[in-house]
């Protein structure tokens, strides 16, 4: 099944996901085609907005996370595309998985890793059963001082 979820992180009430300085977290799960690559961009900008990201912070943060998910989405073995977005202002980090192939790994010296760690503080990759996880992670006041 398909969908989004926003929920409260542990010992919040409500749900805001603005500048408030709660965290939150965001799930989505998106069908591994193409065509939807498009629904968790947008989700990281409108998130990234929210929280006091820059314009040129959201822009690369929507491409790193056009980048991770054009990497694991001729991979995604089950047909799915899981993102979670974690706000804990004023970081954001982005997880993107899917279950691949056994023993695959996306390529470091590729053209589209070099772009996403390029954007981003932080990215790496972890495979856990069967799931490979790209993990972004960017900071507002970081963004800032680009």
């Amino acid at each position: 099944m398909y969908g989004m979820v926003s929920r409260a992180a542990a010992g919040h009430e409500g749900g805001s996901v603005s500048s408030t300085g709660r965290s939150a977290e965001v799930r989505l799960s998106i069908p591994a085609d193409s065509a939807y690559i498009a629904v968790p961009r947008s989700v990281v900008g409108n998130l990234a907005a929210r929280n006091d990201f820059t314009v040129d912070a959201i822009d690369d943060l929507r491409i790193a996370v056009d980048e991770a998910c054009a990497l694991l989405l001729p991979q995604a073995s089950d047909g799915v595309l899981d993102c979670v977005f974690e706000i804990d202002p004023p970081q954001l980090t982005v997880r993107t998985s899917a279950v691949v192939p056994n023993g695959w790994r996306p390529d470091t010296s590729s053209f589209g890793w070099t772009v996403l760690t390029a954007l981003v503080e932080s990215a790496a990759a972890e495979t856990i059963d069967g799931r490979l996880t790209i993990t972004v992670t960017a900071t507002a006041t970081a963004a800032e001082k680009a």
